[in-house]
């Protein structure tokens, strides 16, 4: 058992596991970069009180939504919030909380969608780079109980017309184990509109005639649904270190594309952050 001088704060800790069954499984599911800013992430900060958190995390996630080849990445996470109400970071973009109500978070922000690289996998070759967008938007945060939260978010701009729109939902329980350990688990979904899921996963002409693969138009739906555990241990006050697994499937037309090798996936992350 630790000393009391060097016992984990709850805060930290119970913010860590929040931030790891939402963050993080966002991040596991067909890669980091898909979906990183599904969901704002302002749990451990002191409210009224400037605090950041800094670490790394490394996802084993795939080449792209959908495909079969794996890919293992190491991904800053940095993230800072203002007592005011303005936050930046790797993992919320840059935004403004206008809430002030303990568990309840809304406001504005811009993040950016990464984009796809043909020369990711040889599958993609011929349908061109998916160039990356900045996008604006808002979101919706409850947290009922210590231990219960749910997410939600709309991000705009995305794709090759920067016409994309993105809604995000999500929900999760935490709960714990010891002074130090703490368990959680969340759900997660994401619709997309037709113009998002075109970019992303239908074939026009133009790519059928220089990739061989057949038309295929993409409309909107849920693009996926997401699953995800967690086990966050507080290495000390301010440090902790997660580790996490999820399980995604893509939906309806994302599914059927002819570039999706794998609608399903297990994805895993270990992660180290620092609470300042």
């Amino acid at each position: 058992m630790p000393s009391a001088a060097l016992a984990p704060s709850p805060a930290v800790v119970r913010g860590a596991a929040l931030l790891t069954v939402t963050a993080l499984g966002a991040a596991l599911s067909f890669g980091a970069r898909a979906q990183a800013f599904d969901a704002v992430r302002l749990y451990g900060a002191v409210p009224d009180r400037n605090g950041g958190t800094v670490g790394v995390a490394v996802v084993a996630g795939h080449e792209y939504m959908g495909s079969d080849e794996r890919r293992t990445r190491a991904y800053p996470a940095i993230d800072y919030r203002w007592a005011n109400g303005w936050f930046a970071g790797t993992t919320n973009g840059i935004g403004y909380n206008f809430s002030r109500q303990p568990g309840v978070q809304y406001g504005l922000r811009m993040t950016a969608d990464f984009g796809r690289d043909e020369s990711r996998s040889p599958v993609l070759r011929g349908l061109g780079d998916v160039d990356a967008r900045a996008e604006l938007g808002a979101f919706y945060n409850l947290q009922p109980t210590a231990h219960t939260f749910v997410t939600s978010s709309l991000r705009y701009g995305s794709g090759q017309g920067r016409d994309g729109l993105l809604i995000d939902v999500g929900a999760g329980v935490t709960a714990p184990l010891s002074p130090a350990w703490r368990v959680g688990a969340g759900v997660a979904a994401t619709w997309a509109n037709a113009e998002y899921t075109q970019s992303y996963f239908g074939v026009d002409a133009a790519q059928s005639a220089r990739s061989g693969l057949g038309l295929y138009q993409a409309s909107a739906g849920v693009r996926d649904v997401r699953v995800s555990v967690s086990a966050t241990y507080a290495i000390s006050p301010r440090a902790s270190a997660t580790a996490g697994l999820s399980f995604s499937r893509l939906q309806g037309d994302a599914a059927n594309s002819p570039i999706v090798r794998d609608r399903a996936g297990v994805n895993g992350v270990l992660a180290v952050t620092y609470a300042f």
